[in-house]
């Protein structure tokens, strides 16, 4: 079977655009649907527990919500793993009674939930040195950076390597076994024609429809010559769908990266991404996709977009939008990135170059790369200073800012009525997600990048340090 519970499911339901029904198996949570319980719920009025984490946030529009968890104990860790052989840049996650996790040395590990010991582990090729690209900040060498999916029915996980093929760097999507680690599918993911050394795979993986999307920029630095790419390739292999950004002849950049965070996927099948500073500069110039919020088909194919008038402006100043599009029930959409500036746009009509309906200032600070949370009208945006929640309400149409907290930092998850966010000096903080107050802390080691992000399974909540991972109990 190709597709997984979850787009099997939404074909069985399909509501409006940009809006949510409750699917069997599916917890409603106000604006978001939660993969949840380890089996198809047979009673809605039943609710569900987060016992899983297949993908970046839990969820196809990665709503980062746990469901059915009422305290985190962060006394005492339920387990350390062991060093891993490299740089953890991607999310933990959860199947059944195990934490798979994924290295820069392009290693992908499955550790037991219940002790943290190796259940198995397997090495993809050789990852390519630093040295090997035109630039960059990841060191010493760049193999697997986003967060890998799993497809629960076809008891796979998915990763995109970055490895040398005869001698070359190369982008090359695997498909493992999830009981042993055996590679099921191999397909390679660059572009015809691409330099694969100037590309990045930085966001997280998804699944639409039989289909495993990912997205591609550049790396730090924007040097040599890339398009953002946003990429699609059916579960059991076959030929690429690519959309790219800045297209056109003699345009370049655009990069789709999102602070690590997945593209969105909603209940139509349509992927949700934005996409980073291109090459136009000038004001009056044609649109080329780049500094914009982006709505695909499941084929990816354009059918709507949103940039900020400034789109041009905020090119020649690295200010590209760069946290994943909120997606919320009321049919409306959040969106923000490094100029600081928050855009609610409406998802049947995104309403092309200046077209939201409100934009506010975060007051952010810093940037805001990454993933967000969303709980009923709430949006938690992930400022690097300290995560920032939002309010929209439609009638009068408003974006207010609930709070700001001035302590963690990489993109937030909301368990156990706390929002829970990793800051770079490795500690994780539960905040009240009323007030952003800190209520909760630990020390989970030195991070690898500065987006590390928690995740929660099996009673457990998972953080990465920059090599181990480290579970606390969650009930």
């Amino acid at each position: 079977m190709a597709t997984t519970i979850l787009s099997w499911t939404l074909r069985l339901l399909r509501p409006s655009r940009g809006r949510l029904s409750a699917l069997a198996g599916v917890t409603v949570l106000s604006t978001s649907f939660v993969l949840g319980s380890s089996a198809l719920a047979t009673n809605a009025a039943t609710p569900a527990v987060t016992t899983q984490w297949y993908q970046y946030h839990g969820d196809a529009l990665g709503a980062g919500v746990a469901v059915g968890i009422h305290a985190v104990n962060l006394t005492t860790p339920a387990w350390t793993s062991r060093v891993l052989d490299g740089q953890l840049y991607g999310e933990p996650l959860v199947w059944k009674s195990e934490v798979l996790v994924a290295t820069e040395n392009d290693s992908v590990y499955a550790l037991s939930a219940t002790t943290g010991k190796l259940v198995w582990s397997r090495h993809l090729g050789r990852a390519v040195p630093a040295r090997d690209l035109p630039c960059g900040d990841i060191s010493p060498s760049v193999g697997i950076t986003g967060t890998p999916v799993i497809d629960p029915v076809r008891r796979e996980i998915f990763v995109v390597v970055d490895k040398l093929v005869n001698g070359k760097p190369s982008h090359e999507l695997e498909g493992l076994s999830l009981t042993s680690g055996a590679v099921e599918m191999s397909r390679a993911v660059d572009t015809p024609g691409a330099d694969a050394a100037a590309y990045l795979q930085r966001t997280g993986l998804t699944i639409d429809n039989g289909s495993v999307i990912f997205a591609m920029g550049g790396n730090y630095g924007d040097c040599s010559t890339y398009h953002g790419v946003v990429g699609s390739v059916p579960e059991a292999g076959g030929v690429p769908r690519f959309f790219i950004v800045d297209a056109k002849h003699g345009d370049t950049q655009g990069a789709v990266w999102m602070g690590g965070a997945a593209p969105a996927v909603d209940s139509s099948g349509n992927v949700w991404v934005t996409s980073g500073n291109g090459s136009v500069t000038s004001p009056g110039k044609p649109y080329d996709d780049s500094d914009g919020a982006l709505e695909l088909s499941s084929t990816l194919r354009l059918e709507s977009y949103f940039a900020p008038r400034t789109w041009a402006s905020d090119n020649s100043h690295d200010d590209d939008l760069s946290t994943v599009p909120a997606v919320l029930s009321d049919g409306q959409v959040v969106v923000t990135g490094k100029s600081g500036n928050i855009y609610l746009v409406k998802a049947n009509h995104l309403g092309g170059v200046g077209g939201q309906e409100v934009t506010i200032s975060s007051d952010c600070g810093n940037d805001l790369d990454g993933g967000v949370a969303i709980h009923g009208a709430t949006v938690y945006l992930p400022c690097l200073n300290g995560p920032i929640a939002v309010r929209v309400t439609t009638s009068p149409v408003r974006l207010k800012v609930v709070f700001r907290s001035s302590v963690g930092g990489g993109p937030p998850i909301l368990v156990a009525q706390r929002l829970w966010t990793i800051g770079s000096d490795g500690t994780l903080y539960g905040l009240n997600s009323n007030t952003g107050a800190v209520m909760q802390q630990a020390n989970v080691g030195n991070q690898a990048n500065h987006f590390p992000t928690p995740s929660v399974g099996d009673g457990l909540l998972l953080a990465a340090s920059a090599t181990q991972v480290i579970a606390f109990h969650a009930k």
